[in-house]
């Protein structure tokens, strides 16, 4: 069967390739995984006993690092997950011994505004349904431990004030006192669920409810626990992050951890399977490890550590991608990701397409449901040069920034006319990068030969990869730099509460000296997401600092960002449906 994305959906490409795709075990043996080192989840997908792999192997970088980031994203899409499976598809045609690693998609944007993160047209992991819809269950297990953390904190606030020292001691409890006002953590969901952000709990009469406050829900994605479960380098690790989770301060202004509130233990016992990457295919019978999901605007962005060097100790080549544009994604892998793994670089690739180039030299906005403007299918030179000139030439300049030069794929959409593609090429060679036209989405593997080939010469030059600060300088000082140097502002600005927090955390050594994972929008460099191109004259606005003492970092909130999205009025989930004969989900994407 011909497999044509102009003429079919990508859910109905996904269905007819796994039809005949590769048994799960022959994907693992081709990636250089031993028998005893998979555990299967049907024929379709498999965990891969990463500590086994690391104990085998030494868990050395043996591969050629790729990663993949993207200019600023607009509502026409960049296909930066589409092009890094070409990408893959694109080296293992030219002979290569390669694998992917990516995120797992959240069932907030899969059943919200963005679909799945599964790539499209031929370009895409399978099998669809379900990497899409919960996996292996790590989403699963990661939104359970976050739920019991927050049981044991309310049960313990409960006891606390239902009884007396002389009882709590009875129990081989110390009385914790815990701020009611100052609870960090939240409860957690994989949904797009604005209801939730902010609630009233433990609501009715007498003492037996729970105890009553303030709280609410973030996004599963945005949650500590996922994070650790990107950074952590094994089970010992992981347990050790877990614990150091600051759930609530008490009224003396002492943090309480999960580990106080001895429930850890408990916690990492939910994440024992989770800590496996999951091993699945391109169309093109290419491995890809999918492990963990945080979103780069209000986390770190990446797929797992674990992942990664699972995949450097086995292949030659390996592809990876952070989360959103450069100034996003990619500074967050560049300097925190890379400081947790050990591992650098060898190439990044920056996606850009005329379509959202056009938008940022000034094109309309576009508005879901209403025609797209003539504009983006008809040539106009002036102002796609504005947009390469304004935020292509700025996310250039950020990746050169952690001394690598990247290779810019223009991914190819088929009203792009020879004379545009021209025009971004000329501009990115004279700003000295490779690149190369990419027709990835069109012809799989082969429309990616070019871009493969770019990038393999990419990865045999050198690169002078280094992070942009040095922990030991205060984070006032390196988010200063952070906006000024990589999102292009001016500085920073500081509400009351946000100020308090920074000077309690640059005077405490434990703090101190974390990496800065920035919360901020992703649709602008700046903080406000209505700003495109490069913005000017403007400051970053940080409206409250949170501490993941566990996942080792300090989280600047900017903007109007939410760490709990909402559903928009047209979701994605109004065109998914399941064929009752055969049981198959359609409409994905």
């Amino acid at each position: 069967m011909t497999l044509d994305p102009t003429q079919m959906k990508d859910w109905q490409i996904a269905e007819a390739a796994e039809a005949s795709m590769l048994p799960i075990s022959l994907v693992a043996k081709n990636l250089g995984v031993l028998p005893e080192e998979t555990i299967a989840y049907g024929s379709a997908c498999a965990k891969i006993d990463a500590q086994a792999v690391f104990k085998r192997t030494g868990g050395k970088q043996k591969a050629k690092y790729i990663d993949v980031t993207a200019i600023t994203p607009t509502p026409l899409g960049e296909g930066k997950t589409t092009t890094t499976v070409g990408l893959l598809e694109g080296l293992g045609r030219l002979g290569k011994a390669c694998c992917g690693t990516i995120r797992q998609p959240s069932g907030g944007p899969t059943f919200n505004i963005k679909g799945g993160a599964a790539g499209g047209g031929l370009a895409q992991v399978i099998p669809l349904t379900p990497l899409s819809l919960g996996l292996t269950g790590d989403f699963d297990a990661v939104e359970k431990a976050n739920n019991l953390c927050m049981v044991a904190l309310n049960a313990r606030m409960q006891h606390e004030r239902n009884h007396d020292d002389a009882w709590l001691a009875s129990k081989n409890l110390t009385r914790l006192d815990i701020d009611p006002t100052r609870v960090q953590m939240r409860w957690a969901m994989d949904f797009c669920a604005q209801g939730l952000r902010q609630i009233r709990m433990g609501l009715g009469a007498g003492t037996l409810n729970g105890f009553e406050m303030d709280s609410g829900f973030y996004i599963t994605v945005a949650s500590e626990v996922m994070a650790i479960l990107a950074v952590a380098s094994d089970l010992a690790d992981l347990r050790n992050r877990i614990g150091r989770i600051i759930v609530a301060y008490n009224k003396q202004g002492k943090a309480v951890t999960a580990d106080d509130l001895e429930v850890a233990g408990a916690m990492t016992a939910w994440l024992v399977r989770a800590m496996n990457p999951t091993l699945l295919q391109t169309l093109e019978g290419q491995p890809v490890l999918v492990h963990a999901g945080p979103f780069a605007n209000i986390a770190i962005g990446q797929n797992s550590v674990i992942a990664d060097r699972v995949a450097c100790a086995l292949t030659d080549y390996v592809v990876t991608e952070s989360g959103f544009a450069s100034d996003m994604g990619f500074e967050k892998f560049w300097n925190i990701k890379c400081r947790c793994s050990g591992l650098r670089p060898d190439a990044v690739v920056l996606v850009a397409t005329i379509r959202a180039l056009k938008r940022h030299g000034g094109a309309p906005d576009v508005k879901p449901g209403a025609p797209l403007d003539p504009i983006y299918t008809q040539e106009n030179l002036p102002v796609l040069e504005a947009g390469c000139r304004s935020n292509l030439l700025a996310h250039i300049d950020i990746i050169r920034r952690s001394g690598i030069r990247p290779v810019v794929c223009l991914n190819h959409f088929y009203t792009d006319t020879d004379a545009e593609v021209a025009c971004v090429r000329r501009i990115v060679e004279e700003a000295g990068c490779r690149f190369a036209l990419s027709k990835h989405w069109e012809n799989g593997g082969k429309g990616a030969e070019e871009l493969a080939r770019q990038v393999i010469a990419a990865c045999e030059e050198p690169t002078e990869f280094q992070y942009l600060c040095e922990l030991s300088e205060p984070i006032s000082s390196r988010l200063e730099k952070q906006v000024k140097t990589i999102y292009g502002g001016d500085g920073v600005d500081y509400t009351p509460q946000a100020l308090t927090k920074l000077q309690e955390l640059e005077a405490n050594p434990a703090t101190a000296h974390l990496p800065i994972c920035v919360a901020k929008t992703q649709y602008s460099l700046s903080d406000d997401a209505t700003q495109i191109g490069r913005p000017t004259n403007w400051r970053l606005k940080v409206q409250d600092i949170l501490i993941y003492q566990g996942a080792g970092f300090v989280v600047p909130v900017s903007g109007k960002i939410m760490l709990m999205p909402g559903t928009s009025a047209n979701p994605a989930y109004r065109r998914i449906d399941v064929d009752v004969e055969t049981g198959k989900v359609k409409g994905l994407f």
